[in-house]
């Protein structure tokens, strides 16, 4: 996730465990009566990421291990699921990667982009950064999947983000004219469970309107998520820096909202330090589930409901200007 020099199941049934086999199994056995429990298929699925799969560094055999996860994942709820390969060079070595697309009709062609990375660094298990945004993507593409939404909806898990935002910015570079002109907006899903407090950002002005409807959706659900308090005048109020997958699509003109979970009020007041307690987590050995519910207990649980009811409810309503009670 960020990294402030980059500018520019329902629950897995663990009786059945056995049987998945491999991170690319195509069929994985789920318990119907946990679908309507939120936050629990979110919190299976960090689960696989952080104990099955572990440190997914970009271009490497675990990368493409969760990469074949979450394609297996998609195609069990019946989405039109596609693999874009993208290359990319570093320091003269040429690394491999991919984004992985699953889509949902809607009833307006025009699009919505909820994305997340399933890469991470090598120090920990990237349970935070950003198993945690996977999960609550793979949760709400599960909830949402006979729902027929206002618009259609990519979900896009983006590979090597924490190379430079490579394959969010493949995406982006592939898309076409009409393409962009059909996307009403990105949401980006990136390190959720850790900090000490819940945000949605935004644009500013008009094209903050995603934003606004997170946070009245938060507001009437009874939802503790609130935005970047503006403490950092580089930053102002509502908005954040450009150092995760929301940034390639903000560069052509589509509106973003982003879900984080940190603190803006401590250390620099850039939401890089993510709490009073143990400082930044992510991109450290600290970032694995053991550590953060030893930690914060039961913090994990209430932010991946929290982030899951919120992303799901946006979906639903995306563009609406008000939200079912």
């Amino acid at each position: 996730m960020k990294n402030r020099f980059y500018l520019p199941i329902v629950m897995i049934v663990l009786l059945l465990l056995g049987a998945v086999g491999s991170a690319s199994a195509s069929t994985v056995t789920y318990h119907p009566s946990l679908v309507h429990k939120t936050g629990k298929m979110a919190y299976e699925h960090t689960k696989y990421l952080t104990y099955k799969i572990g440190s997914r560094v970009a271009g490497t055999a675990k990368e493409a291990e969760a990469r074949d996860y979450v394609e297996s994942q998609f195609k069990r709820m019946g989405y039109n699921t596609t693999v874009q390969p993208f290359s990319y060079t570093r320091r003269g070595v040429e690394y491999h990667s991919s984004n992985v697309i699953a889509y949902k009709k809607g009833k307006s062609s025009k699009e919505v982009i909820v994305g997340a990375h399933y890469d991470s660094v090598a120090a920990g298990k990237g349970s935070d950064d950003n198993a945690s945004g996977i999960g609550v993507m793979l949760e709400t593409a599960e909830v949402l999947k006979n729902i027929k939404t206002p618009y259609s909806v990519k979900f896009i898990a983006f590979g090597a983000e924490e190379a430079g935002l490579k394959g969010s910015t493949y995406y982006a570079g592939q898309m076409t004219e009409q393409e962009i002109h059909h996307t009403v907006g990105m949401i980006n899903l990136d390190s959720l469970a850790v900090g000490d407090h819940m945000y949605v950002y935004g644009n500013l002005g008009d094209k903050g309107f995603i934003r606004d409807q997170a946070l009245k959706i938060a507001g009437k659900k009874k939802l503790d998520i609130g935005t970047n308090p503006g403490v950092n005048p580089e930053y102002p109020a509502g908005t954040t820096g450009d150092w995760s997958d929301h940034a390639p699509f903000n560069e052509l003109g589509i509106p973003y909202a982003y879900f984080e979970s940190t603190n803006w009020e401590i250390g620099d007041m850039d939401g890089y330090t993510q709490t009073v307690k143990h400082g930044g987590v992510w991109h450290t050995s600290n970032d694995t589930l053991d550590f953060i519910e030893r930690e914060f207990p039961g913090r994990v649980e209430e932010h991946l409901k929290t982030f899951s009811q919120a992303l799901t409810e946006l979906v639903k309503f995306f563009g609406e200007t008000s939200t079912a009670k």
